[in-house]
């Protein structure tokens, strides 16, 4: 009898044990059919994602990354050795063309351009009296005294007129001397070639300026009202670009500033860098503003081409192949494929030049659709 009340406990065991197996499969079907149909009623139930046929502009640009550059730089020092007696500006003056900036002390060279002043004067009047001698000759000559052969006084004219002639050429001779005096004594003096900001200066008054310190700038200008933007093209892109096309650029430094350009050169030789070619391209500022300084990184969007009050729909929705593109347009609820014909994109949008109008809603294709067919992006 204990053994079979042994066997009546084991079998109760399993029986229980397999209601509890049957239970836990129950449960987990339930599960799963109802995260199925419950995800399927879900997407059933979710509206598709639309956007809507919209006017405007559309441009197509290529970007180009580079710095702001100031072109007009000059590194300005003396000519010749000596102290520094004066340093007339400060570094940020605004000075203009021709102004005098700094000098050094220089009394021989002074005494030098006096000295050739002097000779000049002394040259002119040496002049005069040589004329006169001449003119006076040639009265002789036609009106000749009594006591006086014609040959003698022609012998006199020609004398006097050589003596003249002399006399002009030692005036020359005088003025390129004070012209030399002049040059060396400016030497001394740093002086503004253009209209200009002081940007550095390295000297100071009572310095002593050597041979050495001659190849050191002493003062740096830079011209504000002329700015370029320099940067490269990719050589993907620098086929489309052309000298002359318009640009919009913005700066890193200035985030709400967009200055307009103008391509003005792109280079024939390319540069290499990791495998990558490029090309120099210079972009002229047409709208500098004041807070703008040399070295700022920026990037320009050269406009290749634009379309101007046209329809576009965002590249995302449109459907199909390159040669067929087309869209699902919901109408009224229901969903309509629709062949269109594409014109200018810009990378994110694309025109439309037939198949659909402004204002009509165009459903967007859900992940899973993108990856069966052919989508721009």
């Amino acid at each position: 009898m204990s053994g079979l009340s042994e066997q009546r406990g084991v079998h109760r065991e399993m029986k229980k044990r397999r209601i509890l197996i049957i239970t836990i499969c129950v449960v987990v079907i339930g599960i799963v059919l109802g995260i199925v149909f419950g995800g399927r009623a879900s997407r059933e139930a979710t509206p598709p994602d639309t956007v809507a046929v919209t006017r405007g502009d559309i441009v197509r640009t290529v970007l180009v990354d580079g710095s702001l550059v100031m072109p007009n730089k000059a590194y300005l020092s003396f000519g010749i050795t000596g102290t520094v007696t004066e340093v007339l500006v400060e570094e940020g003056s605004n000075v203009t063309k021709d102004q005098v900036l700094a000098r050094l002390d220089a009394p021989s060279l002074e005494s030098s351009v006096e000295m050739a002043e002097l000779q000049v004067e002394i040259a002119e009047e040496g002049v005069k009296a040589a004329r006169a001698q001449y003119e006076i000759a040639e009265i002789n000559l036609d009106d000749p005294p009594p006591t006086m052969s014609e040959d003698v006084l022609e012998l006199q004219v020609d004398a006097a007129k050589a003596s003249w002639e002399t006399a002009k050429l030692n005036l020359e001779i005088a003025e390129l001397s004070l012209e030399s005096a002049e040059l060396n004594l400016e030497k001394a003096v740093i002086v503004a070639p253009f209209d200009s900001v002081v940007t550095d200066i390295s000297i100071t008054e009572g310095k002593e300026i050597s041979t050495t310190a001659l190849a050191t700038p002493a003062i740096t200008l830079v011209d504000t009202s002329e700015i370029e933007m320099r940067g490269f093209i990719d050589e993907i892109d620098v086929a489309t670009v052309k000298v002359g096309q318009a640009a919009n650029i913005t700066l890193d430094a200035l985030p709400d500033e967009e200055l307009d350009g103008e391509v003005a050169f792109i280079s024939l030789a390319g540069t290499t860098l990791a495998g990558v070619v490029s090309y120099d391209t210079t972009i002229t500022l047409e709208n500098p503003a004041a807070e703008l300084r040399d070295g700022m990184s920026a990037t320009a969007e050269v406009i290749i081409e634009r379309r101007d009050d046209v329809l576009f729909i965002p590249n995302r929705a449109i459907r199909g192949t390159l040669e067929n593109p087309m869209v699902v347009v919901l109408v009224d609820g229901q969903q309509e494929e629709r062949e269109i014909t594409l014109g200018l994109s810009d990378g994110i949008n694309t025109e439309v030049l037939s198949g659909l109008e402004e204002g009509e809603e165009v459903i967007v294709p859900t992940s899973a659709e993108r990856q069966g067919g052919f989508f721009m992006m």
